[in-house]
């Protein structure tokens, strides 16, 4: 057996039925066991799956003419009372996964069409068009099943995501987000992947993956056309933008759902099979879910970059309890690795009997791309901040309880002499130190848990912080924990209209 194998050398074997096949969660053993080396020259095709909740996800529908024709393009056309794009021409549309029913709001949207249209449920169609000459009708309601339309192909801008965050809620109520209710007080934790075999952890340097790579797609043949929105690899957090004919897929791999108090999803079904081409793939293959790193954020901070609970692995976050500080915390995922390792055994199988061949990518998926935030105007920790009052850890408190005199201020910032956050120290402190004893300002300050801000930091996010933790302060700090200064309620309230 070479060392170095092609698509070609496996679809001959497939072909032959003289190919080995192996789930990703096998394929962990044999490595284990074995070695990437040996483990490459006996395993031809790993399969990795994954079935989770996307709401970047829909469908491109094309209805056929109506008699006399009707021009919906620049219309309004609603599928079961769901609101679709209709600036594609004159019968064609596409549903988006996420968008919301117009009689049930949240709890009803395209997720639910799509999985309506694929178990061959009548869905109601109504049109509402703009006559012209050509095309003079004006209104078109009726049902339509999937076996009416002349297309429905699913187009999922970002899909097989590699890594969503895990996420808990630092919070004294509860909160609803795209990762579900997040109880009170940390009072549960979150996430979204299948770990270690859902496809892109089993490559992650996209050596197999790219544009015509044939894919297995809620129960059917679908194929990866690029990379998904949002797709950032250095971070760990790929994703694929895919495409599969909505007619061939099968009801089990495609469910509609509402996540509760955020809107309408879709949990579907998929699998990429890997070609194991060398060893370097077979040894990719081979990861854990120990290996793979998670951080909990704290999902009540609304901002784009959420301050981090715990980094943690797969392992944990699968166990069904974290350890957050000193407690146990249930944990949940939105992904059924169940599904998910039914998909690799059904891929595997599909392989084995010759129902699925491999493709070779034309152009491979980019390692390259970087993902930007949104180009925004607005107030930051930074332009409200004010310059921090900075002492020692090592000063005593009576120079701490001076300098608070002296300048006015009940709130003083520990440093060390390369400006590194090492402490925050109040009137209140100084105050308990008469009962409590201590000579220094190490002795009573606080040093663990410090709420801060970053100096890019919308201030409504600072000023959320600073009413939940009654807190007098937060220095403002850099990438490396440097001080820059401080932002108090009375500096938004002051410079912020």
């Amino acid at each position: 057996m070479p060392d170095v194998r092609t698509i070609e050398d496996i679809n001959k074997k497939i072909k032959s039925g003289d190919v080995v096949v192996v789930t990703a969660l096998e394929m962990k053993d044999i490595v284990a066991e074995k070695g990437p080396e040996k483990a490459a020259k006996e395993v031809d095709v790993v399969t990795t799956g994954t079935f989770g909740m996307t709401t970047s996800s829909g469908v491109f529908i094309n209805f056929g003419h109506s008699d006399p024709q009707i021009r919906m393009g620049g219309g309004e056309v609603l599928l079961n009372d769901v609101p679709t794009y209709a600036g594609l021409g004159s019968v064609d549309v596409y549903i988006g996964t996420s968008q919301s029913s117009k009689v049930h709001k949240l709890e009803y949207g395209g997720g639910h069409v799509i999985e309506d249209l694929v178990n061959e449920r009548p869905v109601d169609l109504k049109a509402y068009g703009s006559a012209t000459h050509c095309h003079p009708t004006r209104e078109v309601i009726t049902t339509v099943t999937l076996h009416d339309l002349n297309q429905a192909i699913m187009v999922n801008p970002r899909s097989f995501y590699q890594r969503y965050s895990a996420a808990t809620n630092s919070s004294d109520r509860m909160i609803y987000t795209y990762l579900g209710a997040l109880l009170p007080n940390c009072g549960n934790v979150t996430y979204s992947s299948a770990g270690s075999i859902s496809p892109l952890y089993n490559d992650p340097a996209y050596e197999t993956m790219g544009v015509g790579m044939r894919i297995f797609l809620g129960g059917g043949k679908g194929y990866i056309i690029g990379e998904g929105t949002q797709h950032n690899p250095k971070m760990a957090s790929g994703s694929l933008m895919v495409k599969g004919d909505l007619k061939k897929m099968k009801p089990r791999y495609v469910r509609g759902a509402s996540i509760t108090n955020y809107g309408p999803a879709l949990f579907i079904g998929g699998g990429v099979p890997i070609p194991v081409l060398n060893a370097g793939i077979a040894k990719n293959c081979g990861i854990t879910d120990k290996e793979i790193k998670a951080t909990i954020y704290d999902y009540y901070i609304a901002t784009r970059v959420k301050p981090v609970v715990k980094r943690t692995t797969y392992q944990e976050l699968k166990s069904g309890k974290v350890i957050i500080g000193d407690r146990e915390v249930k944990c949940s995922g939105l992904s059924s690795i169940n599904m998910a390792m039914e998909i690799c055994e059904k891929l595997k199988e599909m392989i084995e009997k010759g129902e699925f061949f491999l493709t070779a990518p034309v152009e491979r998926v980019s390692t390259e791309t970087v993902m930007k935030p949104m180009k925004r105007l607005y107030t930051k920790a930074l332009d409200v901040m004010s310059p921090a009052v900075t002492c020692s850890h090592e000063d005593s408190l009576k120079d701490a309880e001076k300098l608070m005199l002296d300048r006015k201020t009940d709130y003083l910032v520990a440093v060390d002499k390369q400006k590194h956050l090492l402490g925050v120290l109040t009137s209140w402190d100084v105050a308990k130190s008469l009962v409590t004893g201590g000579n220094k300002v190490k002795d009573v300050m606080k040093s663990k848990g410090i709420i801060t801000s970053r100096k890019d930091e919308p201030v409504e996010v600072s000023a959320k912080k600073l009413e939940q933790y009654r807190a007098r302060g937060l220095p403002v700090v850099d990438e490396d924990g440097r001080v820059l200064g401080v932002v108090k309620m009375e500096d938004i309230k002051r410079k912020v209209k």
